[in-house]
């Protein structure tokens, strides 16, 4: 992978992992991350991964990916109108102190996101992939105290 294509993927996680609505304070998040670069080189970046300006729950206008839910439920005409209601987890499997959940495509790093927002005492941490988040768990955490925590940090169907 290239400078610019790990650029690119960088920007990328920093959008989905914070609320950032200025490009200073991306470039600043880029530059901790060990990419300096100009603000030309940031507004070309963003326009080729298609990254807009949305309000996010709190009303402030943030960066967002068009893989974010927002942006999704308005740009993917495929979606039906079940499908856009249920923008949150599709359902949980757990197997020890390990959780998967499914969601649609192109959320899971959102609802990785609203998991760890709600800093559950139950969950360690997450990782997101495409349609999938694991969840690994606090050793000892219940299945049912696990479901009912999750829950309170997304929408599910149970």
């Amino acid at each position: 992978m290239g400078k610019k294509d790990t650029r690119l993927e960088v920007i990328k996680m920093i959008i989905s992992s914070q609320e950032l609505s200025k490009q200073e304070e991306l470039m600043a998040e880029l530059d901790k991350a060990g990419f300096t670069t100009t603000q030309a080189t940031l507004s070309r970046d963003l326009r080729l991964l298609k990254v807009v300006k949305a309000q996010n729950a709190e009303g402030r206008y943030v960066y967002m990916l068009p893989s974010s839910r927002i942006y999704r439920s308005v740009s993917d005409n495929h979606m039906t109108v079940m499908a856009m209601n249920r923008l949150g987890a599709l359902g949980i499997k757990f197997s020890g102190n390990m959780a998967v959940v499914k969601t649609l495509p192109g959320h899971a790093a959102h609802v990785a996101y609203d998991i760890d927002k709600a800093e559950l005492p139950c969950v360690l941490g997450t990782v997101a992939g495409e349609d999938t988040v694991f969840i690994v768990l606090e050793e000892g955490t219940e299945r049912e105290e696990a479901l009912n925590a999750i829950s309170q940090a997304l929408p599910m169907n149970k």
